[in-house]
């Protein structure tokens, strides 16, 4: 019988610091939003949309950005109080725990990925197609729209944003692994152009 109690007492506690913790994401998560848009649905070019992104594709992103590896340009508030002095992902995740950036990327997880609507050109999406089809779709499957491959949403995000990365990974600027750093510097700057209007026309 006693067994049964100390289990039952941890049964709760257990779920208590689930809730807890779900309750502490959620409130973080309207700091978030207000530059990434409700939901992590960004409305802006050059924000990513981060609601449905995978796991640890999103807290690895964070811990990047905590120990200042990627470029953290500053960015205003785009929603919510915007008079809040602008900010950047570096001080952002740098005031984060572990236990904070795992439970961040755990909320977004559940949120449903809504493709961005913008203009492409057909002519370079079936371009791009072609490329993606060749060169990205061993990791990035499903036309980059598969979120267990753990490699980020491609199909659907704001191509400002993915225009910036391309530029960041070709430049040396941001980490990627050896055989991605090999795909990306193979590719010429028309073959760039024809993958962003490839994913932009994923709608």
């Amino acid at each position: 019988m006693k067994t049964s109690i100390i289990k039952l007492v941890a049964f709760i506690f257990v779920a208590f610091l689930s809730v807890s913790a779900w309750g502490d994401a959620a409130s973080t998560s309207e700091t978030c939003n207000g530059c990434h848009g409700d939901n992590g649905i960004s409305q802006w070019s050059d924000v990513p949309t981060i609601g449905g992104m995978p796991e640890f594709t999103h807290s690895d992103a964070l811990y990047y950005y905590r120990d200042e590896e990627r470029p953290c340009s500053q960015s205003e508030f785009r929603q919510g109080d915007t008079s809040r002095p602008a900010t950047n992902m570096c001080e952002v995740a740098g005031n984060l725990s572990d236990d904070e950036i795992d439970e961040i990327a755990a909320y977004y997880v559940e949120l449903p990925f809504v493709p961005a609507k913008q203009d492409f050109d057909a002519d370079l999406a079936a371009a791009g197609k072609t490329i993606h089809d060749e060169q990205c779709e061993m990791c990035h499957s499903d036309g980059g729209a598969n979120p267990d491959d753990e490699a980020g949403i491609l199909a659907g995000q704001q191509m400002g944003y993915l225009e910036a990365t391309f530029a960041q990974y070709r430049d040396g600027s941001r980490p990627q692994d050896k055989s991605m750093e090999e795909k990306v510097n193979a590719l010429s700057d028309d073959d760039v152009t024809a993958l962003l209007h490839f994913y932009a026309s994923e709608q």
